[in-house]
C-alpha cells in the first residue's frame, strides 16, 4: 500500500490554501475532490483556485470535462487512482484536497465500484431528458427512491447504476495508507467566513460567470441541479428570484446548511485528525505527516 494525504474540510475554511502550502513544503502535488470543479468554466462558484494561488503545485482533476455532461463517482475515482499513481511514480507525495465527502471517501477507503465501462449510449439518451424528466423516470424505475430532485448529476447517476446493475454497494478495499487531516471552524466563525467569501466572489464576478456560462449554452437545469451558486444565481438571472439581496439572502443561508452536511459527513469518519484552525494549523499538520510517513513499512516508502 502506496501514502496518501488527505485534507478534507468544509466550504470556506481554508483546506485549499493549506493543502497548496503543505504541498509546497513536502514537494507533492494536489488531486481535488470537488464535484463541481471538475467542470470548466466553473470557477468563482466552485472556489477553484487560481494559477496565482497555486504557486507552483501541480493540480489535478481541474476542468476535466465540459459543463453540461454527466460526470459520476466512478468517473472522478478512476481518474483520481490514475492521477494518485502517477504521483507517487515520479517519487512525490499525493495530497487529495476536497470537500465532496463521496469524492474523498471513494479514494481514501477505495470504494468497489464497477469497473464496466459505462452505457454512453444510455448516457447520452438521459442526457436528452430534462431534470423533471429525469426524475419521474427515477420514479417510475426506482419508486420511492429518495434523491434531490432538483440534483440532476445525481438523479442521472442513480439511473445509470441501476441500468449497469450496480445500485447495491459492493464494500470497500483500500489501495493506500491514509492520513486524513480535517479543517474546519466553530460555528459562529465559519459563518463569518462564508459571508466574506461570498461578498469577495460577487465582487470578482460570480454573477457574471453564471451569465456567460448560460449565454454560452450550458442548460439551465444543469446549473441549477448543482445547487448552491449556480442554482441561486441562475435563477436570480432567469428572474425566478427577483431581487438581488434576496438571491443573496438565500445562498448565505444555503451555504451554510450545506457546511453543517458536510460536517456531519466528514466526522463520522473516526480516523480525521481535526486540526485547530485558531492555532498554527501548518505546523500540526507537519508534525502529524511527519509521523505518518516515519511510519511508513519499506515497502511503503515513496520512490527515491
Amino acid at each position: 500500500m502506496r501514502t496518501l494525504i488527505v485534507i478534507e474540510g468544509t466550504n470556506a475554511s481554508g483546506k485549499s490554501g493549506l493543502g497548496i502550502r503543505l504541498a509546497e513544503s513536502y514537494g507533492g502535488e494536489i488531486i481535488s475532490a470537488d464535484s463541481r470543479q471538475v467542470f470548466r468554466g466553473l470557477d468563482l462558484g466552485s472556489g477553484k483556485v487560481t494559477p496565482e494561488e497555486m504557486r507552483g503545485v501541480p493540480h489535478h482533476l481541474l476542468d476535466v470535462c465540459e459543463p453540461g455532461t454527466f460526470f459520476s463517482m466512478a468517473d472522478y475515482q478512476r481518474l483520481a487512482y490514475a492521477a494518485c499513481e502517477d504521483i507517487l511514480d515520479r517519487g512525490r507525495l499525493p495530497f487529495l484536497v476536497g470537500g465532496t465527502g463521496l469524492y474523498v471517501d471513494s479514494v481514501a477507503d477505495g470504494y468497489l465500484l464497477s469497473d464496466r465501462a459505462p452505457d454512453l449510449g444510455f448516457r447520452a439518451e438521459l442526457e436528452k431528458l430534462s431534470t423533471p424528466e429525469l426524475y419521474a423516470l427515477l420514479q417510475k424505475t426506482l419508486p420511492g427512491w429518495e434523491v434531490d430532485p432538483n440534483n440532476r448529476n445525481r438523479v442521472m447517476r442513480v439511473l445509470e447504476k441501476h441500468h449497469d446493475g450496480d445500485l447495491e454497494k459492493t464494500g470497500r478495499r483500500a489501495r493506500y495508507r491514509v492520513l486524513r487531516l480535517g479543517v474546519t471552524w466553530d460555528r459562529e466563525t465559519l459563518k463569518k467566513r462564508i459571508d466574506e467569501r461570498l461578498d469577495r466572489r460577487f465582487e470578482q464576478g460570480m454573477l457574471e460567470e453564471v451569465r456567460r456560462l448560460l449565454d454560452n449554452g450550458v442548460p439551465r437545469e444543469f446549473l441549477d441541479g448543482l445547487g448552491l451558486e449556480y442554482r441561486f444565481i441562475t435563477r436570480y438571472i432567469t428572474g425566478e428570484i427577483p431581487d438581488f439581496e434576496e438571491m443573496k439572502a438565500g445562498l448565505s443561508l444555503a451555504i451554510k446548511r450545506f457546511a453543517r452536511r458536510q460536517m456531519t459527513w466528514f466526522r463520522r469518519h473516526p480516523d480525521v485528525l481535526w486540526l485547530d484552525m485558531t492555532g498554527d494549523p501548518f505546523s500540526q499538520a507537519r508534525e502529524a505527516i511527519d509521523r505518518f510517513l516515519a511510519q511508513a513499512p519499506p515497502e511503503d516508502a515513496l520512490p527515491s
